[in-house]
């Protein structure tokens, strides 16, 4: 047997979660071994976050093209050439890759390349090298799902296919309607493809505010982003020429391609982890607040616990484990006030509790709510963009909502988070000056409204 390395911190998966552990845990003066079977930065980096970006910033460039003559300048869209995005995108995870490579290396972090297994419940063992930890962090991260029945190949695409892609297809069905569906459908819309999204639940994006969604279909539709909502699919079929969908009404869709979008599920399998005592239910490792697993010293961070799954979630408990295996006793993160971000067109941002989440936890009687509507915000009409902000409160308590939906709404959702995790009463808010023309402006007027003391909105 291959002589045990002996560390304070041993952690399986370098994706957000376990970098992050990784690099607070090293800044705290504790011994840590990061093990990665991939690349380094994880899903996010290589094949979610970052490169999806990415390309709806090259997208929003194609619209901005598209557009110019609106706006009195007189530009012409020639075409999209993917092959060149995709040099662009691949420079950015570079830059980003290089950057994090050396983070590590410069914290003295000992990263070992390999698939890990934990083979005790403090001992991950890498292609034969035994690594001991007094404590274990968990962070194998996610997989793109698909449904029972439906297999991933040749004109069937799930993310990681979909990014691959060397050419603008003609047409695409995208089935799933929340987060990463919407994005891709709103990049292929942008680079001139027909786009249909198919989703089972009632409304596009249904984790959000039922406002913002409405508000984001009519945007969509606009576009002419054609979307079925309510209907369930039953199969797919392949040929040369593309795909056919049929759905339970018995309806048929065709197009190039069908990217599957129905979320993403746990990397835990076959990994050792129920066999070292910790427990897994459905591939997911339920924690504790303080994201202990069962096992004494072994905890779980990001994507496999049951949860939001963002990258800056998994930072934050990262970080947070980090911390506590330090014994420096952080506060816990808790999902509701983790901010949430849709890159589309237009962008949706959130923070808090939903209207309709308020009103179960609180009552009927004890929520109130505001709409500032983004046509009274200077910035906003600049720019050509509809939408709204809409705040959530506790009567005579604090905001504990913020939802938005509009262009660029993502960058205010910065002070959203501020807001409701501090737990701020509109009169707070309403007494800061907020800058002048500037989006972010309208979330001083929504907060100003929400006091009683509405300026550029009517009472």
């Amino acid at each position: 047997m291959a002589e045990q390395e002996e560390f304070d911190v041993v952690i399986l998966g370098g994706g957000s979660g376990g970098y992050a552990a990784a690099l607070r845990g090293a800044e705290l003066g504790l011994s840590v071994a990061l093990v990665e079977k991939d690349k380094l930065g994880g899903t996010c980096l290589h094949r979610g976050c970052i490169p999806t970006k990415a390309l709806l910033h090259a997208a929003e460039v194609a619209d901005s093209a598209r557009d110019s003559e609106s706006y009195g300048v007189k530009a012409t869209l020639e075409g999209v050439d993917v092959p060149a995005v995709t040099k662009y995108r691949e420079g950015v995870v570079g830059r980003l890759y290089k950057g994090l490579q050396g983070l590590v290396k410069s914290r003295k972090v000992t990263y070992v390349e390999g698939t890990g297994r934990l083979v005790e419940p403090k001992v991950v063992e890498v292609e034969g090298r035994r690594l001991a930890g007094k404590n274990v962090v968990l962070a194998t991260g996610s997989y793109p799902r698909t449904l029972p029945g439906l297999e991933v190949g040749g004109r069937v695409l799930n993310s990681d296919g979909a990014l691959a892609l060397d050419h603008v297809p003609g047409s695409v069905i995208v089935l799933g309607g929340g987060v990463i569906g919407v994005e891709f459908a709103s990049v292929w819309r942008s680079f001139g493809a027909d786009v249909t999204i198919v989703e089972a639940l009632p409304r596009l994006v249904a984790a959000e505010d039922e406002a913002i969604s409405k508000a984001f279909e009519r945007a969509y539709r606009k576009r002419g982003i054609a979307f079925k909502t309510g209907v369930r699919f039953t199969g797919a079929t392949q040929d040369d020429d593309g795909v056919t969908v049929t759905l339970e009404s018995g309806e048929e869709l065709r197009a190039d391609y069908l990217m599957v979008a129905v979320g993403r599920g746990p990397v835990t399998e076959g990994l050792g982890y129920e066999e070292a005592g910790v427990t897994v239910d459905r591939g997911f490792v339920p924690t504790d607040e303080r994201l202990r697993t069962g096992v004494d010293g072994v905890f779980a961070v990001g994507d496999i616990v049951p949860g939001l799954q963002l990258a800056h979630r998994g930072f934050a408990h990262g970080i947070f484990v980090a911390e506590e295996i330090a014994g420096l006793n952080p506060q816990p993160v808790i999902d509701s006030m983790v901010p949430r971000v849709t890159y589309s067109e237009p962008e949706i941002a959130s923070v808090g509790l939903t209207e309709a989440q308020a009103k179960e936890k609180l009552g009927e009687d004890k929520v109130s709510t505001y709409e500032y509507n983004l046509g009274g915000n200077g910035k906003s009409q600049i720019l050509g963009t509809a939408g709204f902000i809409k705040l959530v409160r506790e009567v005579d308590g604090p905001v504990i909502g913020v939802h938005a939906v509009g262009a660029r709404m993502g960058e205010q959702i910065g002070e959203g988070q501020l807001i409701v995790n501090w737990e701020a009463y509109p009169e707070d808010v309403a007494a800061l000056i907020h800058a002048h023309p500037t989006q972010n402006e309208a979330m001083g007027e929504a907060h100003l409204a929400l006091a009683g003391k509405p300026l550029h909105a009517h009472s």
